[in-house]
């Protein structure tokens, strides 16, 4: 007999042999039928798999976070099945879960398209209606070798020699006796299981084992959801994340452009830089109001300072080198922080003097691959908002509590929600002893509950020196962004010798904290953009107002609307062209320009204007001087707003 351990700390004994369906089906029917998995031991296991002794099992349905992925799984491999049954002589290779979805690299010489898509969903409804059992089989490694040599793939029998030592044994799983693939499982208990919330999404083409000397593959996305409803909900945000694609919006809005002359380099166009100052004033007067000191660093140093600091040994491969005339090598900065180190050193500092707080808008350069480079959100030059904070030990959770408090609050005010706060924990490959990691944890962790926040554990993820707390923001249509950070470091200072003067006379190090609240500002300005669908609040648009005369005889009333409220420090632009009032209308709305103040014979005569808000059709006559009052404060940035 063996013993189960449930979830609720019931136990139950069962006969050797018996499996986690044997389980769910002692507890109800009901579970039974909903039962995809298992979580054995804490491991998830196939339902059907017999148990090895005495376990803790928890069984598990579509209402589990797991679940999706033992779905997408499955949906790859009924996608290679389908794939196979429709084009014979097709190789698979691999076909792994990612976020959202999955994909399968396929060997073929004829080109899949976009249009065979239906087809193949159509068949994978097929399979998932035959109701397949899905079967884990365990092979020698030999044995399944000349397995997939025989019916003709080469790429799976080059995993299996490549990959997995001699005498260890592999698993494969089989649909009935109709189709079977090399996996580590688990896997539904069958075909039947899998919700037909699937579809396929793309076509790509991937090397052979990433490699380009090797063959090209041809690789197909799918994505795969729990039921209908969550497929629909999943293909209505790709809807608008397309709409609101930071690139596309940025040609639009004339904001900024990016060529391959300078690749990862951001050529940024006059209403771009307009919103680019925007962010930039707002955050500078925040960080004035806590007492930040703002700096400026060299944009270039010696490869010794780089040595010193320890970033030539971890970060060579990123940086821009130089070599001159004079045997020197330069380095342009991928990061601010040794820079800030140097400022410290300069002149003799004491306790009384901490915390010091010290922020540059630093200019930055960092080698990305050109594959990895994405608009606005993955660039190779970027201005961090960047700052450190240097502290005694006892001021740690002090300062991370104000930082945490600030964050959100700039956060919120770009209409960003911070969702939730990541305490990044000990990587695997760290510097410092266990005991040093407990204390730091315990820091970041006391300093968020002072913030009134419980951040979640983020195990493993800290930097390699110290942990740190990651802020999670959610946009407009749900999707979540990591924004802001803050890096607990007692290692770089003590790598750069900076110092302070003790209450006790002697010297000590400082504690560093790397912060950052927007990350950067290039990164950032492109969430902004699709978190407002290019649509920015009054603050933050290039172009605030346009006057737009209805004639030629109202111009010279709209020269002096505009300079009125140029006077109020709007920013507003002029349309005197000779078009229609209704063109005018149609392409500002187009632009997003949050005012129109549309002024004809009527309205010079009455100083009025007719003012029409971007996204109403409505009008609203009012008298010039209520207009400009009114505009003026919807203008102000929420910090002078609220002062």
């Amino acid at each position: 007999m063996l013993e189960v351990t449930l979830p609720d700390g019931a136990k139950k004994e069962f006969e050797e042999g018996a499996s986690a369906m044997d389980v769910a089906a002692s507890i109800s029917k009901s579970l039974a039928k909903k039962a995809l998995a298992a979580k054995v031991n804490g491991e998830l296991w196939d339902l059907n798999r017999p148990l090895e002794g005495d376990a803790e099992v928890a069984i598990v349905t579509d209402r589990d976070p797991e679940a999706l992925e033992l779905i997408r799984h499955d949906a790859a491999h009924v996608l290679a099945q389908a794939v196979q049954e429709l084009y014979p002589g097709t190789q698979v290779t691999i076909g792994p879960v990612i976020e959202d979805g999955f994909y399968y690299d396929f060997a073929r010489e004829e080109p899949f398209s976009s249009d065979d898509f239906e087809k193949i969903e159509a068949k994978m409804a097929e399979i998932v209606d035959r109701d397949l059992p899905i079967e884990r089989q365990v092979w020698k490694k030999e044995d399944a070798i000349a397995h997939f040599k025989g019916i003709g793939e080469k790429y799976k029998a080059q995993i299996i020699d490549d990959i997995i030592p001699p005498g260890e044994p592999i698993t494969l799983y089989a649909h009935d006796d109709q189709w079977s693939d090399l996996c580590r499982g688990p896997h539904l208990p069958s075909t039947g299981k899998l919700p037909k919330a699937f579809k396929l999404m793309k076509l790509a083409g991937a090397y052979w084992r990433g490699d380009s000397n090797n063959e090209m593959l041809q690789r197909m996305y799918g994505t795969a959801w729990a039921n209908e409803k969550d497929l629909k909900a999943h293909l209505h945000r790709l809807e608008e994340a397309e709409k609101r694609d930071h690139r596309k919006l940025g040609r639009e809005l004339d904001l900024f452009h990016m060529q391959e002359e300078g690749r990862g380099m951001v050529f940024w166009h006059k209403k771009g830089l307009t919103l680019w100052h925007a962010v930039e004033g707002y955050v500078r007067r925040r960080l004035d109001a806590e007492d930040y000191e703002e700096v400026r660093t060299p944009q270039v140093l010696d490869r010794k300072f780089w040595e010193q600091s320890g970033h030539w040994d971890k970060y060579r491969e990123n940086m821009f080198i130089a070599e001159t005339a004079e045997d020197e090598t330069l380095s342009l900065k991928p990061m601010n922080c040794p820079g800030h180190v140097q400022i410290f050193k300069q002149g003799q500092k004491s306790y009384r003097d901490l915390p010091l707080r010290m922020a540059e808008f630093g200019a930055c350069h960092r080698y990305e691959p050109s594959g990895a480079l994405h608009g606005l959100m993955r660039v190779r030059a970027f201005t961090q908002d960047d700052a450190h904070i240097f502290c005694r030990e006892d001021q740690i959770e002090d300062e991370t509590a104000k930082f945490i408090t600030l964050a959100k609050s700039i956060h919120a005010d770009f209409g960003l929600e911070t969702h939730h706060i990541n305490l990044a924990t000990r990587p695997e490959t760290r510097a410092g002893s266990d005991e040093f990691w407990d204390k730091a944890e315990t820091q970041m962790l006391n300093a968020a509950r002072k913030a009134g926040v419980e951040p979640v554990i983020a195990e493993g993820d800290g930097a390699f020196y110290a942990p740190k707390l990651d802020f999670i923001v959610k946009d407009a249509i749900g999707r979540e962004w990591t924004c802001g950070t803050i890096q607990l470091d007692y290692v770089l200072p003590d790598r750069l010798n900076a110092e302070y003067v003790g209450e006790d006379g002697n010297k000590h190090k400082p504690v560093m904290l790397h912060r950052a609240i927007l990350g950067s500002l290039e990164r950032f300005i492109g969430i902004l953009i699709e978190n407002c669908a290019g649509a920015f609040p009054m603050w933050l648009a290039p172009t605030q107002v346009v006057v737009a005369p209805i004639s030629d005889e109202s111009n010279d009333y709209a020269r002096e609307v505009k300079a009125e409220l140029e006077a109020k420090g709007l920013r507003v632009e002029i349309d005197l062209r000779n078009e229609k009032i209704n063109y005018k209308i149609r392409e500002h709305s187009h632009q997003k320009i949050p005012y129109i103040a549309v002024v004809g014979k009527r309205e010079a005569e009455e100083r009025t204007v007719a003012l029409r808000q971007f996204g109403t059709k409505n009008q609203e006559i009012l008298p010039l001087d209520e207009t400009k009052a009114r505009l003026g404060q919807e203008a102000l940035p929420p910090d002078l707003a609220k002062a």
